[in-house]
């Protein structure tokens, strides 16, 4: 490669880290200075983010549409109420470690995945997409109708983490004269989680797998006639697709504190497709930029509604913050779809690469 291409892009480089830099220190920092609001509204944006790596795997990077992502973030979260809670509360518990029931809840995610990955290994596209909305609707039944594992239409209590021994609770820790309560504990739980399942994803993106998963989504025939096993690849990827569900909804629980049948449904699933259309199809980093955007709007709608025309508070008639964040988010779709062709995070990739002054050299 000739230094006329070489010095642009180490330029490029170089100013991602030190961005990447920056951003980290910032995001240690925030728990000393912001209140309970926005460190939720940011585990919420990470525990979507961590879904959404996952169906982009799916979906961005292999071609495979899937309706059912849902169903399997209820099986992390209400798997790890089952393996963790005592049984005190007349709900089945099996009182096990909460950090080995975390793990399990994943496990059992990736399990339910890979009893649906024969289906998964064979259909694709719209095929798929049918197939997979039936698990929602299987497990909304079971998340409704049996009352001793999930409590029902009432849900069930979240046991708070205890990892080394620390419990992830509302009792108050001291860190540097602040007052660390479960939501401050669990935003540097949820960013080491966050930070190893992009890594992680980004090396499968990046190596074989990768490879072969984007030769799949371009053309499956031609693939398999290349060598690529193509039920094998799509069968894996959709285990792995489950078991990031699963962690998302584990921690999704842990935040909420309480898991609702209500929330599983098909919406959910709806607005994964949204964040990683948004963000950016087969990017690690899209996926986290799409699932900031869908996650946080509702909210941020909600806390400042009396301030912005249009939307009114919830229960007082009008739009409600939740529709109008559909509302826009739907209309991000649409445009994303029509003029960002590669999300937001393609778009500034190649806007940073044609303002860079080096590459005119």
């Amino acid at each position: 490669m000739s230094e006329v291409l070489v010095k642009p892009l180490r330029v490029i480089r170089s100013r991602g880290h030190v961005w990447a830099a920056a951003g980290a220190v910032l995001l240690l920092a925030l728990p000393f200075y912001l209140d309970r609001f926005w460190l939720q509204a940011g585990l919420f944006a990470m525990a979507a983010a961590i879904g959404a790596i996952g169906i982009n795997l799916l979906t961005g990077a292999t071609g495979q549409l899937s309706m059912g992502h849902a169903f399997f973030l209820a099986v992390g979260a209400y798997g790890y109420c089952v393996f963790a809670a005592d049984g005190g509360d007349g709900l089945t518990g099996l009182g096990l470690p909460t950090w080995l029931a975390a793990v399990l809840a994943v496990l059992v995610a990736g399990v339910a995945g890979g009893l649906f990955s024969p289906i998964s290994g064979r259909l694709g596209g719209a095929y798929l997409g049918i197939a997979t909305l039936a698990l929602v609707f299987i497990g909304q039944h079971v998340m409704f109708n049996a009352h001793d594992l999930t409590g029902g239409a009432n849900g069930r209590d979240v046991p708070p983490l205890n990892l080394f021994g620390l419990t992830f609770d509302d009792r108050e820790l001291l860190v540097a004269a602040v007052p660390f309560g479960s939501a401050e504990k669990l935003w540097y739980a949820g960013l080491v989680v966050l930070l190893g399942g992009a890594l992680f994803a980004r090396g499968v993106l990046r190596g074989r797998p990768g490879r072969a998963m984007n030769a799949i989504r371009d053309h499956s025939v031609a693939a398999g006639v290349l060598g690529v096993p193509v039920a094998r690849h799509r069968a894996a990827v959709f285990v792995l697709s489950s078991m990031y569900a699963g962690l998302a909804g584990v921690l999704l629980a842990l935040v909420f504190q309480r898991t609702v049948p209500d929330y599983f449904g098909i919406t959910l699933s709806l607005e994964y497709l949204a964040m990683i259309v948004i963000g950016g199809l087969g990017s690690v980093s899209g996926a986290v930029a799409g699932a900031v955007f869908v996650s946080l709007l509702p909210q941020l709608l909600t806390r400042y509604s009396d301030a912005l025309p249009l939307v009114s508070a919830p229960g007082t008639g009008g739009i409600a913050p939740g529709e109008a964040s559909r509302y826009l988010y739907g209309a991000a779709v649409v445009l994303a779809v029509l003029f960002l062709p590669g999300g937001l995070v393609g778009t500034a990739a190649r806007r940073r690469v044609r303002t860079d002054p080096g590459e005119e050299r």
